[in-house]
Formats: C-alpha cells, structure tokens, sequence
C-alpha cells in the first residue's frame, strides 16, 4: 500500500511537470509574438490613446469632410463629419461619427475672419467640435458698442457663430503650483526642461520678459534664475534659466499641495472632453475637462491664439503653473476668468508647440540632469519650493511592480520561470524514481546473494 501511495505521487509530479513545461512554453511563445512596446515612444494619456482614431481619421479625410473629434461620455472616440458616406468610414474604423453641416474648413475661415477684425480686449472665441460652431465670448470689460460691433462681423460670418457674455474679465493670471518671484510680479514654476546642456523652468510667456530675474518664495533672498527666452503675446511661454544651470532632485514632479506631487513621464496633446489636472499655489490642485482647442483670447496686453480651452478654475497666483493627465504633461495656465468659488474658463499654452519653438525637452522620470544618468545638485522648481526638497509622498510614478511584471504578457521572465521550475520537477521524479529503483534492486540483490 506504502509503495502504491508513492507511485501515485510521483506519477502525480511528473504529470504537473509536463503540464508545466506545456504552460511555460506557451507564455513564451506568446511573450515572442507579442509586439514589443515602443520605450523610445513619448507616454500618452489614456484619453490621447482612445481619441487616436479620431485623429488619425480627422488628419487621413481631410478638412472639408470632417470638423474635429473628441472624447465621448463613455471613453470613445467621436469624429464630427460632413456627410453620411464619410460617416460609415468612420464607424467601420471603429470610431463613432456626428454627421454635421459645417466642416473644419469653414470653422477655421470664421475664426480667421474674427481675427481680421478689429481688436475687442476681454473677448476670446474658439471652436466647439461637439456643438459645430465657432463660440466668441464677452467679459464684462467689453462694452456694449464694442460687443454689438464684433456680433455684427459674427452675423456676417453665419449662424454657427455663437456669442455668450460671461462673467468676470479674462486676464493673464500673474502672480503658479510654486511661486517665483520677479519685479514682474509672483509667477509659477510650470515644467523643468532642458536642451543638453542647461536645464530652466517653462513657464507662462506674460510672467516677464527676457531678462527678469526670478528668486525663491522663501523670503525673495535667493535667486533661481532668469529668463533667457520667451514668445508674449501671440504665444504664452517663457524659459528661466536655472542659476546654477541644474534643476535639482526632484525635477520630473511637479507639487501638487500637502508635500505631495505628481511624477511627469511625457508630454502630450489634450483630446476635447480629456479629464484634466492643474496646480497652483493660490488654489492648489483642481480638475476639469477640456473643452475646446485653438482657442484665442483677446487681453488686455495682447492677443494669444491656439490655446488649450477648459473649465478648470484658476485664480490670480496660479499663472505659469503646470496642466497635466495621468503623468503626461499637456501645457502651462495662461489665463482666464471667474475664480474656483464660481468656476470660470482657463486658458493653457500647449507645450509641444513652446518646446519645439524653445528646443528643448522635457526632463521626465528616470532621465533627470542633462546628460544620461546625470545626478542633478540643486532643489527644483518644479517639483517642490525653490530651496526645499521635492515632495516626499509621489503619485503617478511611472513604475511597475514585480507583480505587474511578471503579468506582462510581454516578458518572456515568467514564462522561463515556469519552464525552469518544471524542468527541475521533472528531473527530481526521475532521480527520486531512480533511486528508489537501485535501493529496490540492491535490497533484492542482497537477499538472492545470501
């Protein structure tokens, strides 16, 4: 009975072995055939992958059949189209189709009419792909003379021009999620970049202009730098260049209140209806959605055109300060009106477009410091008060654990594992079964020999 229940496990053994070795090849296999991720890719959001057939669709049919796309309510992409056979190319991509009566081409002509107009300071109009219209809107500042004369031009344009007053004045929001100081004003700390060499903060464009110096909130007694190049109006960024020409520890996060931050791990562009988050030392960490692109803003220092519209509120202090989406950075707070008790419309400055005019890049995680495996010296900017450490509690690392590791259907580690440890039980039930053989046959060798 002894001998059958031993049979019985090592029959057992050498049966999960094979299965094993089965398992492992198998998840190798499929490791191989699997694409492998692109690591030289810039990250993407969520909302940026699920809108990219509708961007790829906008840019292959062109201008005059389409008019924008978005983000739907339940995470799809939406393509707006001219016409029912555009429609069913659409869907049969796999994205869902607006059939609406105005194409990009015509949205674009109407702004580029508004924009030949005479100069309102305190209006701001840009284009809603959801309702197919162009939208211009008042500040209070705006008379009433002024605001009749800009919706006679809108009239001319046609009915998918639509004018709203809005409360509050759009202004350039100086005095960001950390405060920089200047004779300018208080600004804030938006991304750290570099060009190879040096490394500077990009910030708003109306925080100063070229030459400014900057220092810390910590009593103004210490100088983080000066900016060294920057584009307002028209655009709305600026680059300061670091004094000591180093970011710091911490320079791929950005602050976003309570010693906490927020690990930056690209840059990307905003899709309309894409959740979004931004920092700012007067009102600290709000979010809201996008809800249009190009926008264009009349201040009253001057205009600022292809800006990223939404509804995240943002009070006087948070000027400069960063825009990000799960990690990925999308732009720096230019402006806007109301405040974070009534809500209000916030204008960014895009980021890809003011790195390219820069030349720079961003620095992100596990790349900090100019040069690879750079060990930066100084606080940044970014990521905590100038002078003081980087926050210590981070989200939104960009780090995978063992456990999400060894699940990646990519990583041929897990499937070896399995392989390896089912080689190694199937060798110990052939030893085991060996051994049990040459004592069996030495037992029986010895009772025949006496």
């Amino acid at each position: 009975m002894r001998h059958a229940r031993r049979r019985m496990v090592r029959r057992v053994a050498r049966l999960a072995a094979v299965g094993g070795l089965l398992v492992g090849g198998t998840m190798v296999t499929r490791a191989v055939a699997s694409e492998p991720p692109d690591v030289s890719a810039a990250p993407r959001t969520l909302a940026q992958t699920a809108s990219g057939a509708g961007a790829g669709l906008v840019s292959e049919l062109g201008d005059e059949r389409t008019a924008g796309h978005w983000v739907g309510a339940d995470g799809r992409p939406v393509v707006a189209v001219t016409d029912e056979r555009t429609a069913e190319t659409v869907r049969r991509a796999g994205a869902e189709a607006k059939v609406v009566r105005h194409s990009m081409s015509e949205l674009r002509s109407a702004t580029s009419t508004l924009r030949s107009a005479p100069r309102v300071p305190g209006t701001a109009w840009a284009l809603d792909y959801r309702s197919n219209e162009v939208v211009v809107r008042g500040d209070r500042t705006v008379s009433t003379s002024d605001w009749s004369r800009l919706t006679g031009v809108a009239e001319g344009i046609g009915g998918f021009v639509r004018m709203e007053r809005t409360e509050g004045a759009f202004t350039t929001r100086l005095n960001g999620a950390v405060p920089i100081l200047s004779t300018a004003g208080r600004c804030s700390a938006g991304f750290n970049v570099t060009d190879g060499r040096s490394e500077f903060i990009l910030t708003a464009g109306h925080c100063g202009p070229t030459g400014s110096v900057w220092f810390g909130d910590g009593g103004g007694d210490r100088q983080v730098g000066k900016t060294v190049a920057g584009s307002f109006p028209g655009d709305d960024f600026s680059l300061v260049e670091y004094a000591n020409g180093k970011a710091g520890d911490g320079a791929d996060v950005v602050a976003v209140g309570d010693g906490k931050g927020v690990r930056i791990t690209g840059v990307g562009e905003p899709a309309v209806g894409q959740r979004v988050f931004r920092s700012g030392s007067t009102s600290g960490l709000r979010d809201g959605q996008v809800t249009a692109l190009d926008a264009t803003v009349n201040y009253p220092e001057g205009t600022v055109s292809g800006l990223i519209e939404t509804d995240v509120c943002a009070e006087p202090g948070d000027s400069g300060g960063p825009m990000f989406s799960e990690g990925v950075a999308l732009g720096v707070t230019s402006g806007g009106n109301g405040d974070c008790a009534k809500g209000g419309t916030t204008f960014f400055q895009p980021l890809p477009e003011a790195m390219e005019s820069l030349g720079v890049r961003l620095i992100v995680a596990g790349q900090q410091g100019s040069g690879p495996g750079a060990a930066p010296s100084a606080p940044a900017a970014g990521g905590g008060a100038p002078g003081a450490a980087a926050p210590g509690a981070v989200t939104g690392v960009d780090g995978s654990t063992l456990l999400a590791r060894l699940t990646d259907r990519r990583n041929v580690g897990p499937g070896l594992l399995v392989v390896a440890g089912s080689l190694m039980a199937l060798v110990a039930t052939r030893w085991i079964r060996a051994e049990a053989d040459r004592k069996a046959y030495r037992r029986h060798y010895s009772a025949t020999w006496g």
